[in-house]
Formats: C-alpha cells, sequence, structure tokens
C-alpha cells in the first residue's frame, strides 16, 4: 500500500523484503534526544547493503550521512550509537534545529523477529521489538516506546483503520483522501456507482444492499467509524450496531439539529445515553463546511487527532480507552 509517508510499518516491510532478496539491511532507532527533534523517540530508518533506503529522522537534513554511517556499521557487521547535530564529533553535520539525536545501528535485525511482528501487525495486534546490542527480539506490547533497563524497546500499533458509511462525494472524497494518508479503508454505500469509483483506485468498498444488514466487519481498538449518510434512516440500524464494536472514535454528519434528531431516534431504539454522548456530531476540524473534499481534510484531520494525539503514546492512550469501555 502507498501512503504520503513511510510508515512504521513500511519500514519493518522494507527490511522484510530486503533480507528475502539477500541483501544486507541495517535498522537505524532513534534512542535519543536533546532539545527538540523533527522525529519522535523511537523513530526509524531502514537501509540496504545498495544504499537504498526509507523513513527519515530529520526531515531530510541528515539523512545522507546517516546512510552513509548505516552502511559503515553493516560493514563491521556490530551495531554501534552515534549521535547526530549538538554535541557530535560530526561537526559539519548540523540539525538547523540545534538538537543532538542519539541513534543505534543494528545491522541485519533478525528476520524472523521482523516477520513475526509485520504478521501481528497484519492481524491487528500491536508489537514490541527490543533492541539490545546486535539482537532484534519480539517482546509483550505492553507500553510506550523507549528504554527499559539496558534494552530499547519500540511499540508499533496497527495501521489507521477507517470504517466509512454513507453515500455521495462525502464519502468517496473522504475514503480517497484517507487512504492516500495511509489508512486501512473499509467503505460501505447503498449506491453501487460509490462502489465502482472506490473499487477503481483499489480501495475496499461494499454494497449495502438492506437498512437492515449489518456488514461483516471485525473492528478493533485502532478502528474509526464515520457515518456520512444524508439520510438517517441508514443509521437507524447500522450505528447501535457501531456502538457495540471496539473503536477509539465513532461519528456521524449533520448539524446539531440533525444530531438532537438522531439522538431522539438512538433513544427512542434503546440505546443508551453513555453511548449516545460518544457519537460525535458535527464531524470534522473545519466548522460548517459544506464542500465535499474541505469535509474529507477536516474528517480526516478530527480522526487523526484523535487516533494519536502524542505520537509516542498512541497504544496506551487507545488501550487504556478501549479498557474502560
Amino acid at each position: 500500500m502507498t501512503s504520503l509517508a513511510s510508515s512504521p510499518e513500511d519500514i519493518l516491510r522494507f527490511l522484510d523484503a530486503c533480507a528475502q532478496d539477500g541483501r544486507g539491511r541495517i535498522l537505524v532507532t532513534l534512542v535519543g534526544i536533546s532539545g527538540t527533534s523533527p522525529r519522535a523517540l523511537g523513530a526509524q530508518m531502514a537501509v540496504a547493503s545498495d544504499g537504498e533506503y526509507i523513513g527519515s529522522l530529520s526531515g531530510g537534513c541528515i539523512e545522507a550521512a546517516i546512510a552513509k554511517e548505516a552502511l559503515a556499521a553493516l560493514a563491521s557487521a556490530s551495531s554501534r550509537l552515534a549521535r547526530f547535530g549538538a554535541g557530535s564529533p560530526y561537526i559539519d553535520i548540523r540539525l538547523p534545529c540545534g538538537a543532538g539525536i542519539d541513534l543505534l545501528f543494528t545491522p541485519n535485525p533478525d528476520s524472523a523477529a521482523i516477520a513475526d511482528a509485520i504478521s501481528r501487525l497484519d492481524s491487528r495486534e500491536p508489537v514490541s521489538l527490543e533492541i539490545k546490542d546486535d539482537a532484534v527480539h519480539v517482546v509483550e506490547a505492553k507500553g510506550a516506546t523507549g528504554w527499559r533497563h539496558d534494552a530499547f524497546v519500540v511499540t508499533y500499533t496497527p495501521r489507521l483503520r477507517l470504517a466509512l458509511f454513507g453515500q455521495g462525494e462525502e464519502l468517496t472524497a473522504t475514503a480517497q483522501l484517507a487512504h492516500a494518508f495511509g489508512a486501512r479503508i473499509d467503505a460501505y454505500s447503498p449506491s453501487p456507482r460509490d462502489i465502482r469509483t472506490l473499487r477503481a483506485k483499489t480501495i475496499k468498498a461494499d454494497l449495502l444492499e438492506f437498512r437492515s444488514a449489518e456488514p461483516r466487519l471485525s473492528s478493533d481498538p485502532w478502528t474509526a467509524f464515520v457515518f456520512l449518510f444524508h439520510d438517517r434512516d441508514w443509521e437507524e440500524a447500522l450505528i447501535p450496531w457501531a456502538l457495540q464494536l471496539p473503536k477509539f472514535y465513532i461519528g456521524a454528519l449533520g448539524s446539531r439539529h440533525s444530531h438532537e434528531k438522531r439522538r431522539e431516534m438512538l433513544a427512542g431504539s434503546g440505546v443508551s445515553h453513555d453511548a449516545i454522548r460518544s457519537i460525535r456530531s458535527p464531524i470534522g476540524l473545519v466548522p460548517s463546511t459544506r464542500d465535499p473534499a474541505t469535509l474529507a481534510a477536516s474528517i480526516l484531520a478530527e480522526v487523526v487527532q484523535e487516533f494519536a494525539v502524542d505520537s509516542t503514546l498512541p497504544f496506551i492512550r487507545v488501550v487504556e480507552g478501549a479498557a474502560s469501555r
């Protein structure tokens, strides 16, 4: 899947592809920061023996130097810790922000551990990799990324997933933008035209044939439900169904007046007040927009903000939220 920028999962897949091709590879992990940094603790790059690399640790300032250091570490077949920026012995390599970053270079990380981590993410499970000396191991995902004694642990969470229900350009624009962002999309519409439009863009889309039919969808704490209907008849069965499933976000299109009507409908159907209060509406960070493209950007921004307010803590925040429901 192609996204706007490389994700942690993409870096693992690059390492796995290098192993499959018989290429040497090195994992570079940001393990220390002095001052401010454009990347969070635990950000990673992967460099292949032919110089190809994926990921970034400085926003483009020193990636070439990092790749060169990675190849030197690969040639020595031993891990190393190197500082770039403030406090670094490389006086000609500086970060514009004035920060110093510590990078851990791990040559040829265990291919079985990398494959295991990818398999767990594909199964929508969080996973952690423990990096210690020259070894990389899969460990229980039970906390945020950071140092644990003398090992550095990186926690990976499943890719953001959006379950979208609706019709028309509000649905297709939101699905296409979120797909380009890199989210996993499950779109549902009663319009065959919408389905054709999305499938032509290689986006997973299924037809809603009956208002009372519940889609075959297995959600998880990394799933957002977004309803983009102008006709509340489709929401009558779908929203109560979605409220019972694991998720971190649920929102529905409409004004405050239409949401009040939605609340009355759901209450009349026996949905609890607590469940009704969990529904976001109006949705999006841009108030009162009527343009489908702007609405799509507004909705995606709100969902992403909710998904990872602090990019170093999505696992703890989302899992604790799921446990409290």
